[in-house]
């Protein structure tokens, strides 16, 4: 395959996986909706984090085998670091979420968090020399879209403002706009990462330490100690398997977020992958009923929210040129020399061409005594389940799931036909 189409065609694997990121992203988002019932949104974020750990581990043994992390790892020890920095980061950050949904409600917080598209082009321009070459068309669509995302942000702001008191708007806006700060920075070592060759698929499994820990500590903080937690816990019994399986619907949407920015750079990964608003609209509105009485408001809701995803429609556009990506090449070349790594095998990574080695395709029984486990902690949840007491359209549920398992086929195929989900 010529260079050309081989970047064409990693363009629209990494194109796909943004969109199919946003969908099952957003779908993720729902069962924090058990916040609203009165669980204590420490309980609903560590439960969640629970649930990502559990698909974060099992998954990767599943699609490539433990084997193939460890090989990674053995070739890039220093990004171990990285991932759970990045996953700490993501623990504060969606414990951030999940107080902004209590106050301002899904429909309005997802789009004020996804300000971290602008923290995404920033970093990418400034650190791993993304839009460098792009030309004026490029950074004009790239700055356009940001300014429409930050608008379309400040219109939402003002129509949380509109349907909650004053203090519940001013409290959710600034934990959405904190979150959104915290997992722009993550995109930091997201981006490292990937320039040096990581597989997403053994990126995550160390996130997730940096996610379990740091979120544990915070809930034994925040509910004054183990006893109270585990209490609490207790008490949640009857909801925990909602919050695990969102955890492991959050986990399928981070793994096509990340192969979109390793494909696409985080300055046109995130963004695209920020659609994920237009779903957390649709389920709010849709699903749960959002502002069913504040007409007003829902016109300004889907406003803000339309002129948000046209800026990240048009930053997603931007497609890198070859000169940019000479620029890209370089970066990668400095994460080499930096570390002392193969420079041509980390080229072939960013282009998704190296082949693994035979003894780490195979499954071992580690493999799958990791996805058992997982499997029987899910079972022993659903026995304790019972649905809980939150009014909801189920005929929209199911056409929005219907879609996101659409989606999931779609960019899941592309993905693996191009790069064997390296």
């Amino acid at each position: 395959m010529s260079d050309a189409a081989r970047t064409r065609a990693l363009r629209i694997a990494g194109t796909l996986s943004g969109l199919a990121a946003g969908a099952w992203l957003g779908a993720a988002e729902a069962p924090t909706k058990l916040v609203t019932i009165g669980l204590a949104p420490v309980v609903v974020s560590l439960v969640m984090v629970c649930g990502v750990f559990l698909g974060r581990w099992s998954l990767p043994a599943l699609l490539h085998g433990t084997a193939a992390v460890r090989e990674e790892v053995r070739r890039l020890p220093h990004l171990v670091v990285w991932a759970v920095i990045a996953g700490a980061l993501w623990s504060v950050a969606n414990t951030l979420t999940v107080y902004a949904i209590r106050d301002i409600g899904l429909s309005i917080a997802f789009p004020l968090w996804n300000a971290n598209s602008l923290l995404g082009i920033l970093w990418g321009a400034l650190f791993f020399r993304e839009l460098r070459g792009a030309g004026a068309r490029g950074w004009l669509l790239v700055a356009g879209g940001a300014l429409l995302m930050l608008a379309g942000g400040t219109v939402l702001a003002v129509a949380g403002a509109e349907t909650t008191t004053r203090q519940h708007a001013v409290r959710g806006v600034a934990a959405a706009l904190a979150a959104g700060a915290m997992w722009g920075t993550m995109y930091i070592p997201y981006r490292k990462a990937y320039l040096t060759g990581m597989s997403p698929l053994a990126f995550v499994t160390f996130f997730t330490i940096g996610e379990l820990v740091t979120m544990s500590t915070l809930a034994i903080w925040l509910t004054g100690g183990v006893t109270p937690l585990v209490q609490a816990l207790d008490n949640a019994r009857p909801v925990l398997f909602w919050l695990l399986a969102g955890g492991l619907v959050w986990v399928v949407g981070d793994l096509f977020q990340q192969y979109a920015a390793k494909y696409l750079g985080i300055s046109r990964g995130i963004p695209l992958s920020n659609t994920n608003q237009l779903w957390g609209l649709a389920w709010g509105t849709l699903v749960f009923g959002e502002m069913a009485t504040h007409g007003a408001s829902r016109l300004t809701v889907l406003l803000g929210s339309l002129v948000m995803a046209l800026g990240a429609a048009c930053v997603a556009w931007a497609a890198p040129g070859s000169a940019e990506q000479d620029e890209w090449r370089a970066a990668a070349r400095r994460e080499s020399q930096r570390y002392a790594l193969d420079d041509a095998w980390v080229q072939q990574r960013l282009r998704g061409e190296a082949e693994m080695r035979a003894s780490t395709r195979r499954r071992s029984l580690v493999d799958w005594t990791v996805a058992a486990g997982a499997v029987a902690v899910l079972a022993w949840a659903a026995a304790n389940a019972r649905a809980p007491e939150l009014a909801v359209s189920r005929g929209a549920a199911l056409v929005l799931i219907a879609s996101s398992l659409g989606l999931l086929v779609v960019a899941g195929g592309v993905l693996w036909r191009t790069t064997r989900l390296q």
